[in-house]
C-alpha cells in the first residue's frame, strides 16, 4: 500500500476563499515553472467560464501538489447548496477534508450542509480560518460558533477534536496560532503540515484484486470516455480486464486503454493506478457514475450512491417564436434530446424525462441556479430553447401533499430589517432566529417553503439595492401551505412584428420599465417591459411618428429614454409566471406569452377560469 498519499476534499461556503487557497497551494509547491501564466493567475481551479463570471465553484474536481515526499491529491467541491449532488459522490474519495470559513461571516448554511455530509464519511477535518485580516474579521466568535456547528453535527467525541489554523489566502499565509502581526513573514506550510500530519493515509490492501467506484466522469474526443475515482484496494494498469458493476450485477467488461493520474492540474500517464490514489482510466464508453470497476476474480460491487432528490422542475422544449433557428445551431428536439442526455451522465444531481404534455422535457434539479447553469452552459454551445416557470416537485406522504422547504439565512444592514420582514411576510416564511451584531448587521434565519421562496433573491437585491448575504439550504419535506399572493407587476406585450422604435419606447417609459431599446427585433405576444400596475396591457413599440414638418422631425432627436432594464437567464427564470416562457438563444433571452395572440390569450385565460 502506498502510505505517502493524503485525499483531502476542500470545504467553504461561496466567497470564503476555497478556491483562491487552493490557487496558493498549488504556487507554493512549485506545481509550476516560474515562467508559466498559472503563476500570476487567479482561480487557477475555475476553468469553467461561467465559474469565473459567478465567482463559484460549479464542477467538483480534483488536482494535486507533491509536498516533500507526500502527494495531496485536493478535490474542489462546489460551496454552493444547489450542486450537493458533485458534493455528496466526491466526498467518497476523500479521507479529510479543509473547511474554510471567512473569519467576519462565520459558517453558513452551505457549510453546514457539506460538513455534515463529510462528518457522515467520518473525513478528518482541519478548520481554517480565513481572511482574518478583514476589518470586520471576529476570529474567537467565529471559532464559537464553528465549535457549536461541529457539536451539533459530529457523531461521536472524535470529530469534536479539530486543529484549527488561520489564514490570509489572496496573500498564500498561514498559521497554527493567531498571528501577532498579519506583515509577518508567513507562507503555507503550516497548512500542508497540518494535512500530513492529521489526514490519514488512504486504507485498503494493494495485494487484493482491483476495485474502484466510479465518482465522476470526463470525455475526450481523442481518448473517450474517462472514467475518474479513488482506487480502493489492489492495482490496475494497461491492458488489464476489468468487470463492470451495478452493485453485484454484471454489466460487462472491457480492456484498460489508459491510466492516468493527477499532476498539479494535468493528467498524466501513469504506469499503475496504486491503492489509494486518485486515477482516470479509458477504454469503454459505457461505464457510469455509482458503478464499481473490478478485477474479474472478485465480481462484488459497492452500493450505488444515494444523491438526494431534486426539488426543482422546469419545462425545456425546442423555441416556437417567429425568431425560432435565426441565432442558433441547435434547437430540434432531437438535437436537444441528445445534449441533455448527455449531461444527466456526469451531472447527476440532475433528472430529465420526456414531457407527457409537449415534444418537450422535464428537467429537474436541486434549485434555481442548478438549472440556469445548465440552460447558460447550453446556451454558450449553441443551443436555443424555451422554458417554462419553475415548479418546485411536491410529494404524497401518507396521503398528504408535501413540499420542500428550506433554510433561508439573511446577513443584512439592520435598517433593511423591515423589508425582509415585510417579504418574508407575503411569503409566509417562519423566523426561526435572528441576531444583531455589534458591527450593525443582523442574521435572520427562516424555515420557508420552496415555493414561495421562488423569485425573492431577485426581489429582495432590487429592494435592499444588491446589499446583504443570501444563503439557503433543504431541510425536507414538508405539509403544503399556502402559495404567496401574485406580487409582480403586470407585463407590456408587443402586438405588432417589427424592429421598436425610440417614439414608441417614449410611451411604454410611461407605462413602466421597459426590457428593450430602440431597434430591436419584437414579434406579436413578445413581452417588451414591466408595467407599474398588476395588469398585463398591449402595446405598438413598432410604430414611429409621423414626420410633417422639420420641427417634428428634430424632434425625436430630444427624445431621452432610460436604458432598459436587463436580466440574467437566472433572473428571467425567477420573473416569469405561469403563462409565459423564457426564450434563451445564444445571441438573446426573450420573454415572451405562452400565447402570442391577444385572441387565443383571451380564450386560454377565460379556459382556466371556467375550469
Amino acid at each position: 500500500m502506498q502510505k505517502d498519499i493524503r485525499n483531502i476534499a476542500i470545504i467553504a461556503h461561496v466567497d470564503h476563499g476555497k478556491t483562491t487557497l487552493v490557487d496558493g497551494m498549488l504556487k507554493q509547491t512549485h506545481t509550476f515553472r516560474e515562467n508559466q501564466a498559472e503563476m500570476t493567475a487567479t482561480t487557477i481551479l475555475d476553468s469553467n467560464d461561467l465559474e469565473r463570471e459567478k465567482g463559484i465553484t460549479i464542477l467538483a474536481k480534483n488536482t494535486s501538489v507533491l509536498y516533500h515526499t507526500t502527494k495531496i491529491n485536493i478535490i474542489d467541491t462546489p460551496g454552493h447548496a444547489d450542486f450537493s449532488g458533485e458534493v455528496e459522490r466526491v466526498i467518497n474519495m476523500a479521507d479529510g477534508a479543509l473547511l474554510i470559513v471567512d473569519a467576519a461571516e462565520g459558517p453558513l448554511p452551505q457549510t453546514h450542509f457539506v460538513l455534515q455530509k463529510a462528518l457522515e464519511h467520518n473525513l478528518t477535518v482541519i478548520v481554517v480560518i480565513n481572511k482574518i485580516d478583514r476589518k470586520d474579521a471576529r476570529p474567537k466568535e467565529v471559532l464559537h460558533e464553528i465549535e457549536e456547528l461541529f457539536l451539533h453535527l459530529a457523531h461521536h467525541e472524535a470529530h469534536l477534536n479539530f486543529p484549527v489554523l488561520y489564514a490570509v489566502g489572496r496573500e498564500e499565509k498561514a498559521w497554527d496560532h493567531f498571528p501577532d502581526s498579519f506583515e509577518e513573514p508567513a507562507n503555507l506550510q503550516p497548512l500542508f503540515d497540518a494535512i500530513v500530519t492529521h489526514v490519514p493515509s488512504p486504507t485498503g490492501d494493494s495485494a487484493k484484486p482491483f476495485k474502484m467506484l466510479v465518482t465522476t466522469l470526463d470525455f475526450d474526443s481523442h481518448k473517450g470516455k474517462f472514467a475518474i475515482g479513488k482506487v480502493s484496494q489492489g492495482l490496475v494498469k494497461k491492458g488489464d480486464t476489468l468487470l463492470v458493476l451495478d452493485e453485484n450485477t454484471a454489466r460487462g467488461t472491457f480492456r484498460v486503454e489508459n491510466v492516468f493520474t493527477s499532476e498539479g492540474l494535468k493528467r498524466i500517464h501513469a504506469e499503475t493506478g496504486e491503492t489509494g490514489d486518485i486515477i482516470a482510466i479509458t477504454g469503454s464508453n459505457e461505464m457510469s457514475i455509482g458503478q464499481t470497476l473490478s478485477d474479474p476474480s472478485d465480481p462484488t460491487g459497492y452500493p450505488t450512491m444515494q444523491i438526494e432528490e431534486p426539488t426543482l422542475k422546469v419545462l425545456v422544449g425546442p423555441n416556437t417564436s417567429p425568431f425560432a433557428g435565426k441565432e442558433s445551431k441547435f434547437g430540434t428536439p432531437t438535437q436537444l434530446a441528445d445534449r441533455l442526455t448527455r449531461e444527466i451522465q456526469t451531472n447527476i444531481g440532475l433528472k430529465i424525462e420526456p414531457s407527457p404534455t409537449s415534444n418537450g422535457f422535464l428537467v429537474s434539479g436541486r434549485g434555481e441556479l442548478h438549472i440556469a447553469v445548465l440552460l447558460e452552459t447550453m446556451r454558450r454551445e449553441g443551443f436555443e430553447c424555451q422554458v417554462g416557470k419553475p415548479e418546485v416537485i411536491v410529494k404524497q406522504i401518507d396521503g398528504v401533499t408535501h413540499e420542500p422547504y428550506e433554510e433561508l439565512t439573511i446577513d443584512i444592514d439592520s435598517g433593511l430589517i423591515g423589508i425582509i420582514t415585510e417579504e418574508m411576510g407575503k411569503r409566509h416564511g417562519e423566523m426561526l432566529d435572528t441576531h444583531t451584531n455589534d458591527r450593525g448587521t443582523t442574521k435572520m434565519i427562516y424555515k420557508i417553503s420552496t415555493r414561495n421562496l421562488l423569485g425573492f433573491r431577485g426581489d429582495i437585491m432590487t429592494k435592499t439595492r444588491g446589499s446583504g448575504i443570501i444563503a439557503t439550504r433543504i431541510l425536507g419535506y414538508f405539509p403544503l401551505t399556502p402559495k404567496k399572493a401574485k406580487a409582480r407587476n403586470g407585463v407590456l406585450i408587443s402586438i405588432e412584428t417589427g424592429k421598436s422604435t425610440g417614439y414608441a419606447l417614449t410611451t411604454v417609459q410611461e407605462r413602466g420599465k421597459a426590457l428593450i431599446g430602440p431597434g430591436v427585433p419584437v414579434y406579436e405576444g413578445m413581452i417588451i417591459g414591466i408595467n407599474n400596475r398588476s395588469e398585463d396591457i398591449d402595446m405598438n413599440v413598432c410604430k414611429s411618428k409621423r414626420l410633417t414638418n422639420i420641427h417634428s422631425a428634430n424632434a425625436d432627436v430630444a427624445i431621452q429614454l432610460d436604458p432598459p432594464l436587463e436580466m440574467s437567464l437566472e433572473q428571467a427564470l425567477d420573473f416569469i409566471e405561469d403563462d409565459e416562457l423564457l426564450e434563451i438563444t445564444p445571441l438573446s433571452l426573450r420573454l415572451r406569452k405562452i400565447h402570442l395572440s391577444k385572441v387565443n390569450r383571451v380564450k386560454a385565460a377565460r379556459g382556466s377560469a371556467t375550469a
